[in-house]
């Protein structure tokens, strides 16, 4: 069976303070489109959503557009911008950096699945 969406209409959106994913559900594959404005910090948009300390997703990302840097909990930092494919594991904080909005592609990630939802 083959699956074909498009990124102009996801299955779904959801909204956080400074920035919102688009998702798409399809077999085998969760794909989520992330926007994050200039002053994004997970800390302060999506940390008081989830709970958490950091962010507890896992992320396997290609950035379009932006830069961001991640800090892991144990203190590693990196930054990331256009171009750019990297995997983060749980256990991490990211900001924009900058003023240009960013753009990433999450693939197969917890992003389109997780991210940004209210624990129950």
């Amino acid at each position: 069976m083959m699956e074909v969406k498009t990124v102009d209409k996801p299955d779904e959106r959801r909204d956080f303070p400074r920035g919102h994913l688009e998702a798409l559900h399809l077999t085998g594959l969760d794909f989520a489109v992330a926007t994050f404005e200039p002053g994004w910090h997970w800390t302060e948009s999506v940390g008081p959503i989830v709970g958490t300390e950091s962010c507890e997703v896992h992320h396997n990302c290609y950035m379009v557009q932006g830069r961001m840097r991640i800090k892991m909990n144990d203190g590693a930092e990196s930054e990331v911008g256009p171009g750019d494919v990297f995997v983060i594991p749980p256990g991490h904080d990211a900001w924009v950096v900058g003023d240009e909005q960013v753009v990433l592609y999450d693939f197969a990630g917890g992003m389109a699945t997780d991210y940004a939802k209210a624990k129950s």
